[in-house]
């Protein structure tokens, strides 16, 4: 007769579990305090028995009771002998975690949709190398496996990505070892305190920059020479058209320098939130830190209008930073 297969908890039974196991999970982590170091003690670290050490426990349950039952010298011997082994590998276990102490390396600011990295230190006075021990972010299921060694140093790298732009906490962060038996699992929580800046991620097809602004109250002129050219010369900027070097100058000093076309009124480069062309308000701040980037690399002076704020023009990995700054947190 063939054997009928196991069915399944119906959904109804699962869903009250999970939910109850994700309300402890909850409750557990909003009880540690925000912070960017912390030394693991008995007080935060946490020990329970892994399935093979469970399985390991009923096995030497059952020698036990056939060792009483049949005297078996050899059945006590061996049951003690496995017992003790168990019993040292925890202590060896805990203490691989207990006294480490964690560093958080916060991350820098990335573009939304990236992956935000930030790094761990683990330091250890230990005299001896503390094996097995991994870190990842609370709920990932990837781990990041190293080992310490005597009285040094370690650092993993680890990432999150979020999705939306603005200031965000680094995740809850969770250590665990399973060293030397892998029949305990000793763990801790730990949440960092220190937040990564999420710029908005800018738009892969953007319009060209918009045209300048008259500046105002300027009235500075470039004056032309013969033949339709101009006085001015300034240092060459990527971008700039071939009929604007002046390669009577180039062959002389070996650099490149363009011709200072200005008009008769000197423009200004404004990256206003109200003429980006699009009404959505994460489609216009997506679309001026494209303009940001764009203007940056070419090498242009540029200002940034928002309606809560405004940023006079300029340049510069600085100035850049700033805007993108003022675009996050709009």
């Amino acid at each position: 007769m063939d054997a009928k297969p196991l069915k399944p908890l119906p959904s109804a039974l699962l869903h009250p579990i999970a939910h109850g196991r994700a309300r402890l999970n909850r409750w557990f982590e909003a009880r540690q305090p925000f912070c960017d170091n912390t030394t693991l003690t008995q007080r935060n670290v946490f020990i329970l028995p892994t399935r093979p050490g469970l399985m390991l426990g009923v096995t030497l349950f059952v020698l036990l009771i056939a060792a009483i039952n049949y005297q078996l010298n050899l059945g006590y011997l061996l049951t003690f002998l496995l017992a003790g082994s168990a019993l040292v590998g925890m202590h060896v276990c805990h203490s691989t975690l207990r006294g480490m102490t964690l560093h958080l390396i916060a991350p820098e600011a990335q573009f939304a949709g990236a992956s935000a990295v930030f790094g761990v230190q683990l330091q250890s006075r230990k005299r001896h190398i503390r094996y097995g021990i991994g870190l990842s972010v609370l709920g990932s299921g990837h781990w990041v496996w190293t080992d310490v060694p005597a009285q040094g140093s370690a650092t993993v790298n680890l990432a999150f990505k979020p999705e939306q732009r603005g200031l965000h906490r680094v995740p809850s962060l969770t250590a665990e070892t399973r060293f030397p038996l892998g029949t305990f699992r000793v763990w801790t929580v730990w949440r960092p305190a220190a937040q990564v800046l999420i710029y908005p991620a800018p738009e892969l097809l953007a319009p060209p920059l918009p045209p300048g602004e008259p500046r105002a109250g300027g009235t500075a002129t470039a004056q032309q020479a013969g033949h339709g050219e101009f006085d001015g010369v300034r240092a060459y900027r990527r971008g700039d058209p071939m009929k604007l070097i002046v390669w009577k100058k180039a062959a002389k000093s070996d650099q490149l320098v363009s011709r200072d076309a200005v008009p008769l009124h000197r423009f200004e480069l404004w990256l206003d939130q109200q003429h980006t062309g699009v009404t959505h308000l994460e489609q216009q701040l997506s679309r001026l830190c494209a303009w940001v980037l764009q203007a940056e690399k070419q090498g242009l002076n540029y200002g940034l209008r928002l309606s809560h704020c405004e940023l006079q023009p300029g340049h510069g990995e600085a100035h850049k930073r700033r805007c993108l700054q003022a675009l996050a947190l709009h």
